[in-house]
């Protein structure tokens, strides 16, 4: 069984089996989130400066910040699965 990697922008690249949800950062519950991880040193910015666009979190206790929305990164999941059914 190999490992499924998901781009998540800019060449940054998460474990899918690892991943928990995907979500937008406009919300008041997800921006706590935000906070607590990096209270927490458990917040990793993968967003090189630009605006976040998707909030992954990991069942680690990890959050990640992504500058691609959420809809490109979960294609990219279903995607990936596809390929690997051919």
């Amino acid at each position: 069984m190999a490992i499924r990697l998901i781009n998540i922008g800019f060449g940054n690249i998460v474990s899918a089996e690892r991943l928990i949800a995907i979500v937008s950062p406009e919300s008041a519950p997800i921006k706590r989130v935000i906070t607590e991880a990096r209270q927490k040193g458990r917040l990793v910015d993968a967003t090189y400066g630009r605006r976040t666009r998707a909030v992954v979190i990991m069942d680690s206790d990890h959050v990640i910040l992504s500058a691609v929305q959420p809809e490109t990164v979960a294609h990219r999941i279903v995607a990936k699965d596809n390929s690997e059914e051919d």
